[in-house]
């Protein structure tokens, strides 16, 4: 240990401290300033802070907006912290589209504008432009927030404009945005498909497609974000007869889906991705009818082995893994995060 530089020290420690703490750090003196600033920094911090201790929930309602620890061993928060929004809104409206490593894409709902935003540190960029880029229409649009080879932060925004499709990529390092080709079948563009949020995974954005009515046409947009392709897959091999909806998560960088049937008799299996096939990993007995506003969106695993379930009325639940088959489970919905999101502090920043 004494053969070790200062440098390499003080790094080792600096990189396992808390995102809250490293605010106070960079002002014990210049040379941490600058050491905290470096993108190799911000990096190897990120990846030493997905720890379900560094996890938050974000809950936004009519009047607060607040964030909680999760207290694992009972499947409940802690005291919560209110939050006052850095940017302008109108009564809290803020819908969260997306999250990754700490940063939140969050859309106003009064402007339609998109932002990131790093609730930890409060720090915020705007990304929509005065030529039209950036703005965002639920039910037509899909965010997909990732990061590519180069450790560039990215929005992928695909547009539905009156029959007319536009993918745009928004660069963090480049603070600009630019349009794409998206090659696959046209009928997508319908508004009787309703596109996922982006859900990123080895290097690959995954979105859920559906068609909205029974025995619809569901698929899986894979996009490439190294070389921007698009591509399709299938979805699990479900029964069509019903309503169908999938739920994509990313458990140690390996893709999985809740997949659930059927409205009445509600079943849900747990799918894995192998290449471009669905393994199921898990299966839970039929469901009976339970009150729509007990659904719950899945929205995080959880580095115990469990999986985070928010309901629509901001509780939260867990599901663990060693139960085969569920003892009990709830339907799921699509993930928008409209009420909250599960998040993990770090220092990214939404701007260089």
């Amino acid at each position: 240990m004494a053969d070790l530089p200062t440098h390499t020290i003080v790094f080792e420690i600096l990189t396992r401290l808390p995102a809250k703490d490293l605010g106070r750090s960079k002002s014990v003196c210049k040379q941490w300033y600058a050491l905290l600033s470096t993108q190799d920094f911000v990096r190897i911090h990120c990846s030493r802070s997905v720890v379900s201790s560094n996890q938050r929930v974000l809950l936004i309602d009519d009047i607060t907006c607040s964030v909680r620890p999760i207290i694992s061993n009972n499947n409940d928060y802690g005291p919560s912290s209110i939050v006052t929004f850095p940017f302008h809104h109108q009564n809290n409206d803020v819908s969260i589209l997306s999250h990754l490593n700490g940063l939140l894409c969050v859309c106003l709902n009064h402007t339609y504008e998109l932002l990131l935003w790093n609730p930890t540190t409060t720090a915020f960029k705007c990304l929509s432009t005065p030529d039209s880029h950036g703005f965002y229409i639920n039910n037509l649009d899909a965010i997909g927030l990732y990061v590519d080879a180069d450790d560039d932060y990215k929005v992928l925004h695909i547009k539905r404009r009156s029959g007319v499709l536009g993918v745009y990529v928004y660069s963090r390092e480049v603070d600009s945005w630019r349009n794409i080709p998206f090659i696959t079948r046209q009928e997508y563009l319908s508004p009787h498909f309703n596109w996922s949020a982006g859900t990123f995974c080895g290097g690959t954005l995954y979105f859920t497609v559906c068609e909205c009515w029974i025995g619809g046409t569901n698929v899986v947009i894979c996009f490439d974000v190294n070389s921007e392709q698009f591509k399709e897959i299938s979805f699990p091999p479900v029964p069509s007869n019903g309503m169908v909806q999938g739920v994509l998560v990313n458990v140690k960088n390996v893709l999985h889906m809740f997949a659930s049937t059927d409205m009445f008799e509600m079943t849900i299996d747990l799918w894995t991705l192998q290449g471009d096939y669905w393994i199921k990993v898990l299966s839970c007995p039929p469901i009976p009818p339970i009150s729509l506003s007990l659904w719950c969106d899945i929205t995080h695993y959880v580095t115990n082995g469990n999986w985070f379930v928010m309901t629509k009325l901001g509780k939260l639940f867990t599901i663990e893994m060693d139960m085969k088959p569920f003892e009990c489970f709830y339907p799921v919905s699509w993930f928008r995060g409209f009420k909250g999101a599960v998040f993990v502090q770090t220092i990214v920043s939404p701007s260089i």
